[in-house]
């Protein structure tokens, strides 16, 4: 019985602190889609460690089951959201989860008919969950040496390993010829354990948020030459160093690195030399952007949107301006334009062409300052 209590003591650990982070999202009343999606997820945590918990009445599976197995889903889109900063929900999205409940309802109530066939569709089942955790470890790697927030960077993989380990567990299960996973099995203790420091990872994560610093009229005026010998900002947060905001404005606006095939973070703060956080850092807190991409695009696009705007390049491809600013295809380019702008880069071109005060805005432009 002592393991047992410290089995449900954690759970109800678990439970409290899940809990407390819906609630502190609710109150920040965010509303993106990044908050809901862990609302969610916090939200299957506290009913997993319900539904895994001894004693939990084994005549409720039938419904429970299904729903815990489709909580894979939601985690993978929580990814998706947290790792990726264009990401935008779908309906498909919750069509498949939606598909994955109604397919375990199908398992579970068919199990007393046909155990072989609810035993391959469990199978199955496993298999589909096991590719969104795989797909939700690939999303994270991929992004990860483009993320500039730091502490998103030091979170992402212990929250995402720890989860990924409770997805496999779950989906295992069916490897087992069960349909999906059967709460109160020896191993609830461990669960319970896992489930706990996957609460406190959450929780820290959440609490000790800071939050977002705009770029503020003392940063803004380092970059562009003023201010040259403040240090601080007027709210006493460190400002990034005066200088290496400067070069760094003169590599992308005179030499435009931007240009460069395959620019990396690494490649750029080798460039400047400085230590590649040094430069995260700069950009992040001190230009006030999440992703290196994202600031790189910023660059391109501004140079793409001068391009389309010279009548003297009027007969120049779309593709070739595209692929002169950095871009590397014309896919990526076209939508990151139309979420830049709000409209495409022919669209954009033909208005500015055809706009009668058009002014000449052909010339290279100048280093600020």
């Amino acid at each position: 019985m002592g393991l047992t209590a410290i089995d449900l003591g954690l759970r109800g650990a678990t439970g409290g602190v899940f809990l407390l982070i819906i609630l502190v999202a609710l109150l920040r009343r965010t509303g993106s889609q990044q908050a809901l999606l862990g609302m969610a997820m916090c939200a299957g945590g506290v009913f997993y460690a319900i539904a895994t918990a001894p004693f939990f009445p084994k005549s409720s599976w039938w419904w429970v089951l299904p729903i815990l197995s489709a909580q894979p889903v939601v985690f993978w889109l929580w990814a998706r959201a947290a790792f990726d900063d264009d990401f935008v929900l779908r309906r498909w999205h919750g069509s498949l989860w939606l598909g994955i409940v109604a397919f375990g309802f199908a398992l579970t109530l068919g199990w007393a008919y046909s155990p072989a066939l609810a035993g391959a569709g469990g199978r199955g089942l496993a298999l589909v969950n096991l590719a969104l955790a795989l797909a939700a470890a690939v999303q994270t790697v991929k992004t990860w040496r483009a993320d500039l927030v730091a502490r998103r960077r030091r979170l992402r993989l212990a929250m995402l390993a720890i989860n990924v380990g409770l997805i496999a567990v779950v989906a295992g299960a069916g490897f087992a010829a069960i349909p999906v996973a059967v709460p109160g099995a020896p191993g609830s203790l461990p669960t319970a354990l896992a489930l706990f420091v996957v609460a406190m990872i959450a929780g820290l994560g959440t609490f000790a948020t800071q939050p977002v610093v705009p770029v503020n009229d003392a940063t803004a005026a380092i970059a562009s030459g003023g201010g040259r010998g403040a240090d601080r900002a007027s709210t006493g947060r460190v400002v990034v160093d005066p200088i290496l905001l400067r070069r760094l404005d003169h590599l992308m606006t005179v030499e435009r690195s931007y240009r460069q095939e395959g620019l990396a973070i690494g490649a750029l703060a080798a460039r400047l030399d400085v230590p590649e956080h040094r430069l995260r850092q700069a950009i992040n807190e001190g230009l006030g952007y999440r992703n290196f991409n994202a600031f790189l695009n910023h660059h391109r696009i501004e140079d793409a949107r001068l391009a389309l705007s010279d009548a003297t390049q009027r007969e120049v491809p779309v593709l070739t301006i595209a692929m002169d600013a950095g871009f590397q295809s014309i896919g990526p380019f076209n939508r990151a334009f139309k979420a830049e702008t709000g409209v495409t880069p022919t669209e954009f071109r033909r208005e500015a062409l055809s706009r009668p005060d058009r002014a000449d805005i052909s010339e290279p432009r100048r280093e600020i300052g």
